[in-house]
C-alpha cells in the first residue's frame, strides 16, 4: 500500500510539473509577443519623442493589468510609475528598472532594423534567423531575440508584466503592496533622478528595493547583488606648443605634450596595476566573512583570462570579486596628434586622457578626484580648467588643464539583512539551486539616491544572460532566461516574508 501511496504522489507531481511547464511556456509565448512590440518603439535615451513614446505604451499595458500609472515629470525626461492600491497592512516593495536604450548603429548590427526583433539559434560560432512561426509548435530557450533593450532593460519590464499576468491566472495574492519606477534616462546617466526623488518621496516610499537590471553570474545560476559601483571621471590635458610643430625643427626644443601626459599617467600607478596615490584606498577592510562570500561566487579564473586574452590579471585583489571591493583607477581614453595613415611629424600642442575612477561605499568621488589633483599638483603642475592663456604658458613650465564630472554614488547593502535573506530563499526555492551572492558588482547603477533618501535597503535581481551585448551591436536576449525571470518575479511576488 505504502509503494502505491508512493507511486501515486510521484505520478501527481509530474503531472503537476507538466502542467505548470506548459503553462510557463504558454507565458513566454505571450512575452515574446508583447516584447518585440515594445522593442519596435525606439528608446534613444537622448531622442525625447522616443521616450514620449515609450512612455505610452507603458502606461498602456501597466493599466490593462490594474496598475495605477503616471508620468512624473523632472528636470530631464519624466519617470514612469506604476503601482497597484496601497494596502496598510503590507509590506511594500519597489521595483526599479529603465526603458532607455543607448543609441544605435544600424550597419555595425547583423540585421536591418535593430529595434525589430530577430529570433536566432546557434549555428557554430554564427547566428541562424528563423521565423517566428517556428515558436508556434514549441520554445527553444536556447534561442535567442535580437535587438536593441532586449536585454537591457526593456526584457525584465515585460517579464515583470507577464508574471502578473501568471499570478491572476493562478488566483495568487500578493502579500505585498507592488510599486514600480521606470527611469527614462538610465543610459545618460540619470542626472535628474536624485532629485525626482526627494520630490516623489512619498509616492516612492517602500520598505526594500529591488533592481532588475544586468546580466546574472556567468555560470547562469540564480543571482542576487547586493551593491554596485559609482563612477565619476576626468580629463586631463597636457599643453606643449600653441599649434603643432614641426619635429624636425623643434624636437628636442618644444616640450612634448604626449610624453608629459604619459608620464603622470604612469606615476599614478605601479606594474601590477595598484594606484601609488597616497590615500587612494583608505577605509577598506575586508573581514574573514566577507572573503567567504567572495570566494563563495563560482568565477573561474583561467575563464575570464581566456575571455579577456591576457595572461597576468592586477594585483589590486588577490582574485577578480576581491578586486572590486576597491576604487579603480581607469584611462579610458587617449587623444594626440595623428595616428596610422594620418601620423604627422609634428610636436603636438596637447594631449589628452579621459579618465573614469569606479568607487566603493567607503570612497568618496570627490575625495578621490582631490588626490588625484593633488598628485598632479606635486608632479609640478599648474592645474586650470580651460584652455591656457599665453600668459599663463609664458609663466609655468607645465599646465594641465583638468575637467570633471559629477559623481554617481556607490551602495552596498548588508549581506545579512533579513530583506536580502527573502530573496535569497526565494531564488533557492524557485529553482532548487545554490544562490550567487555578489558583494557589488563592478558596473553603476543609479540607485544610491532611493537608498539615501527613502532609507531603504536595496538589492539587484538580474534576469538577462551575461553574453546578451548590452549597449553592444547585436544585443541579444535569450528565451530561457525570459522564463527565469517570470519564475523570479512570480517567486517574489507570491511569498510572505517570514
Amino acid at each position: 500500500m505504502k509503494k502505491i501511496t508512493f507511486f501515486l504522489f510521484l505520478l501527481i507531481s509530474f503531472f503537476i510539473h507538466a502542467q505548470d511547464s506548459v503553462q510557463l511556456k504558454s507565458q513566454v509565448r505571450h512575452t515574446i509577443d508583447e516584447l518585440r512590440d515594445f522593442i519596435s518603439i525606439p528608446n534613444d535615451a537622448l531622442e525625447h519623442a522616443d521616450i514620449n513614446r515609450n512612455l505610452t505604451w507603458l502606461a498602456q499595458k501597466f493599466n490593462e493589468r490594474g496598475f495605477n500609472t503616471s508620468s512624473l515629470p523632472t528636470e530631464g525626461e519624466s519617470l514612469f510609475f506604476a503601482s497597484f492600491p496601497v494596502e496598510d497592512n503590507k509590506p511594500t516593495i519597489l521595483f526599479y528598472m529603465h526603458f532607455d536604450g543607448q543609441a544605435v548603429a544600424p550597419d555595425k548590427w547583423n540585421q536591418s532594423n535593430p529595434y525589430k526583433v530577430e529570433l536566432k539559434e546557434a549555428d557554430g560560432d554564427q547566428w541562424s534567423t528563423l521565423p517566428f512561426s517556428e515558436l508556434d509548435t514549441d520554445i527553444n530557450y536556447d534561442w535567442r531575440l535580437f535587438g536593441r533593450s532586449t536585454s537591457d532593460d526593456k526584457g525584465p519590464i515585460v517579464m515583470f508584466l507577464n508574471a502578473i499576468d501568471l499570478l491572476k491566472k493562478n488566483n495568487k495574492t500578493i502579500p505585498f503592496n507592488v510599486k514600480v519606477i521606470l527611469d527614462s534616462e538610465e543610459e545618460k546617466g540619470s542626472k535628474p533622478l536624485p532629485k525626482a526623488v526627494k520630490e516623489y518621496r512619498e509616492l516612492l516610499e517602500a520598505d526594500f528595493l529591488v533592481i532588475n537590471d544586468g546580466p546574472v553570474h556567468i555560470s547562469g545560476k540564480p543571482t542576487i547583488v547586493y551593491g554596485c559601483r559609482g563612477i565619476t571621471t576626468l580629463s586631463l590635458t597636457t599643453h606643449g606648443p600653441a599649434k603643432p610643430q614641426h619635429s624636425g625643427h623643434y624636437g628636442n626644443y618644444a616640450p612634448n605634450p604626449g610624453f608629459q601626459l604619459a608620464q603622470v599617467l604612469a606615476s599614478m600607478k605601479d606594474t601590477d596595476g595598484r594606484v601609488l596615490i597616497p590615500g587612494y584606498y583608505d577605509g577598506i577592510t575586508l573581514d574573514e566573512n566577507t572573503m567567504t562570500i567572495l570566494k563563495s561566487v563560482p568565477d573561474d579564473e583561467a575563464t575570464i583570462k581566456n575571455q579577456l586574452q591576457i595572461k597576468t590579471a592586477e594585483k589590486v585583489g588577490g582574485f577578480y570579486q576581491e578586486s572590486l571591493q576597491y576604487p579603480s583607477l581607469n584611462v579610458r581614453g587617449l587623444a594626440s596628434g595623428w595616428v596610422g595613415e594620418k601620423a604627422r611629424t609634428i610636436v603636438p600642442e596637447s594631449a589628452t586622457a579621459e579618465l573614469d575612477i569606479r568607487l566603493v561605499p567607503e570612497t568618496k568621488g570627490s575625495r578621490l578626484k582631490n588626490l588625484v589633483k593633488t598628485h598632479i599638483k606635486n608632479q609640478g603642475y599648474h592645474i586650470i580648467d580651460s584652455i591656457p592663456t599665453k600668459a599663463e604658458r609664458l609663466a609655468h613650465d607645465k599646465i594641465m588643464t583638468i575637467t570633471e564630472k559629477g559623481v554617481t554614488d556607490a551602495f552596498r547593502t548588508d549581506l545579512d539583512n533579513p530583506y536580502g535573506q527573502f530573496l535569497k530563499d526565494v531564488l533557492s526555492t524557485t529553482f532548487d539551486e545554490e544562490v550567487v551572492q555578489i558583494r557589488i558588482m563592478g558596473g553603476t547603477v543609479p540607485i544610491a539616491s532611493f537608498i539615501n533618501e527613502l532609507e531603504i535597503p536595496a538589492f539587484i535581481v538580474p534576469m538577462v544572460n551575461a553574453d546578451n551585448n548590452q549597449h553592444s551591436p547585436n544585443e541579444n536576449l535569450k528565451i530561457g532566461q525570459i522564463a527565469y525571470g517570470i519564475q523570479v518575479f512570480y517567486g517574489i511576488l507570491s511569498t510572505e516574508i517570514k
